[in-house]
C-alpha cells in the first residue's frame, strides 16, 4: 500500500490540522510511515509566524527531497496560504494547499492501490494552477471558509496520549504584527453538540486529558448563533462527558474574566493551566502593537488567576525587538514579567511579516539588540521557572504519563505532566496514559522529580 507521513511545524492549532489530514488518508486507504525517508507522500504542514518558520519549512522540503526524491511532497498549512508561490518552486514539491483547501488533500491523492497511488489532475471543486516549476497550487479565499477542520471519530494527534481538539479557528483582531488573520480567516467555532460529541469519542477511545485548541480560543462561540461563551461550553463539556482533565491553549488576556477563573478553581477537572501572551510591558508598545489591553490590564489578569489558584501554571509570549522599541521599553517589559508570578515564557524575536500594518513602520531595531533583549527575556524567564519548580517541591500532584522515558542515577524513570503544566520524572516504569498522584522530592532545571514510595494510580 502507499504510505505516507507528516511533517508538521507551528501551533497546537495546526497540530490538529495535522491529525485531520492524517485521518484523511487513513481512510483513503494509506499507510503511516514513521519517517520522511520511506514514505510515498509526505505532507509539509507549515507555519508562517515568523520568518525563521518560512525558513524551517524550505529547510525541512530539502532535507526531504534530498533523502528521499522520489516521494511526492504536499505543502500545506499557514506559509501555503500566505505564499504558495514560494513554496511551489522548491524542488520535490508536487502540490500546495492552502489552508482553505486542506479537506481537498485526500481527494488530491485519490486513493492508496497495492502498488502506487492515483494523483488526480484536479479537484473536482475547482482546477489548481500551474506555479514555476511541476508544481500545482490549490487556494482560495480564506476569508469564505466557515468550518472547523476537525479530526473524526478518534482524532487528536494519532498516536500522542493528549489529543488535540481544534475547536475554533480563524481570528477577527488585526494586532499591527500579526499575519496569522490572513491565512486562518475569520474567527469561526465548532457548534457546541459537535465538541461534546468528540470529546465523548476521546474519552470512550481511553483518553484521559483533551487540550482545547484555536487561534484566538476566548473568541469560541460569539459566531454562533445562539452566542455561547467559552466558560459555558467548559460547564457542559464537565456535566455531559466522563473526561478527566482539559487543558485549554493560548488565551487572550481579555478573555481570562472572573467568571472563567471562578469555574476553574471550582474544578480539578480543569487544568490550572492559563498560557497568556503578553507580548510587550510598555503600554507604547502595545499601542502600536494594535493590542486590546496595557499593562495594567495584563497584571489584574494574572493577579486574579494566582489570587483563586496560587498553584497554577501561568506562561506569557513576548516579542522582542518590535519596530521603535527603546531601551525604555524593553525595561517595562523585564519589570513586569518581574514583577508578576509567572512560571514560563515564550520568547520571540520580531520578524517583519509581508502584509502586516508594521511591515510599512520605521525605527526596525538592529538585530544584534534584539539577540541580546531575547537573551535577557529568556534568562529571566528561566529565572521563573525556576522558582515555581522550587516552591513545587514536596507538593502531591496530580499528573498524566507521556510517551516519554529514560533512566537517571535513581532508575528508570517515566515522563509525566502535571495539570499546572509541570513537568514530572516519575520513578519507574509506566505504560503512558496512567493518572497518577505523585510527591515531588527535588527540583531540576526544567522538571520535578517524584518519590516511587508515594505513587497513588488513580482509576
Amino acid at each position: 500500500m502507499a504510505t505516507f507521513h507528516i511533517e508538521n511545524f507551528g501551533c497546537r492549532a495546526t497540530q490538529a490540522d495535522a491529525a485531520a489530514i492524517e485521518q484523511q488518508l487513513l481512510a483513503r486507504g494509506y499507510v503511516r510511515s514513521a519517517t520522511s525517508e520511506t514514505a510515498d507522500v509526505v505532507v509539509v504542514n507549515t507555519c508562517t509566524v515568523t520568518a525563521s518558520a518560512d525558513a524551517q519549512a524550505r529547510q525541512a522540503i530539502r532535507a526531504i527531497h534530498s533523502t528521499n526524491p522520489a516521494a511526492h511532497v504536499i505543502a500545506t498549512g499557514c506559509y501555503a496560504q500566505r505564499a504558495p508561490e514560494e513554496l511551489a518552486a522548491l524542488e520535490g514539491v508536487r502540490w500546495v494547499v492552502g489552508n482553505s483547501h486542506q479537506t481537498e488533500i485526500a481527494s488530491l491523492l485519490g486513493a492508496a492501490s497495492d502498488s502506487s497511488f492515483v494523483p488526480l489532475a484536479r479537484v473536482e471543486t475547482e482546477p489548481m494552477s500551474l506555479a514555476r516549476g511541476p508544481a500545482k497550487i490549490l487556494t482560495g479565499n480564506i476569508f469564505e471558509q466557515t468550518d472547523v477542520l476537525v479530526a473524526p471519530v478518534d482524532g487528536g494527534e494519532a498516536g500522542h496520549t493528549r489529543p488535540i481538539l481544534k475547536i475554533q479557528d480563524g481570528c477577527n483582531n488585526r494586532c499591527s504584527y500579526c499575519v496569522i488573520p490572513f491565512v486562518r480567516g475569520r474567527s469561526r467555532s465548532l457548534k457546541p453538540t459537535r465538541v461534546i460529541e468528540e470529546v465523548r469519542r476521546l474519552a470512550t477511545a481511553g483518553y484521559r486529558e483533551i487540550v482545547l485548541s484555536g487561534i484566538n480560543l476566548g473568541t469560541y462561540g460569539r459566531d454562533l448563533t445562539p452566542r455561547v461563551a467559552l466558560g459555558d461550553l467548559l460547564r457542559v463539556l464537565l456535566d455531559e462527558t466522563p473526561i478527566e482533565r482539559l487543558r485549554l491553549s493560548s488565551m487572550e488576556p481579555m478573555d481570562v474574566t472572573q467568571d472563567l477563573v471562578d469555574l476553574f478553581a471550582s474544578s480539578d477537572r480543569l487544568a490550572h493551566h492559563f498560557h497568556i501572551p503578553l507580548q510587550s510591558g510598555s503600554d507604547r508598545i502595545l499601542a502600536a502593537m494594535r493590542r486590546w489591553y496595557r499593562a495594567e490590564h495584563y497584571a489584574r489578569r494574572v493577579e486574579l488567576i494566582r489570587e483563586r489558584l496560587p498553584e497554577a501554571g501561568i506562561g506569557a509570549d513576548v516579542i522582542a525587538g518590535f519596530p521603535g522599541e527603546t531601551e525604555e521599553d524593553h525595561a517595562a517589559t523585564m519589570a513586569l514579567i518581574e514583577q508578576l508570578q509567572l512560571t514560563y515564557l515564550h520568547v520571540f524575536s520580531f520578524s517583519k511579516r509581508p502584509g502586516t500594518t508594521v511591515a510599512e513602520l520605521c525605527g526596525e531595531v538592529a538585530p544584534a539588540t534584539i539577540k541580546r533583549r531575547s537573551r535577557e527575556l529568556r534568562a529571566l524567564g528561566s529565572r521563573k521557572q525556576a522558582a515555581f519548580l522550587e516552591a513545587q517541591v514536596g507538593k502531591t500532584l496530580r499528573v498524566l504519563t507521556l510517551r516519554r522515558s529514560g533512566t537517571d542515577d535513581r532508575g528508570p524513570w517515566t515522563g509525566a505532566i502535571a495539570g499546572n503544566y509541570l513537568s514530572v520524572r516519575v520513578e519507574g516504569s509506566w505504560p503512558a496514559n496512567q493518572m497518577l498522584e505523585v510527591q515531588t522530592i527535588h527540583a531540576m532545571d526544567t522538571y520535578l522529580a517524584s518519590s516511587a514510595s508515594a505513587i497513588v494510580r488513580l482509576p
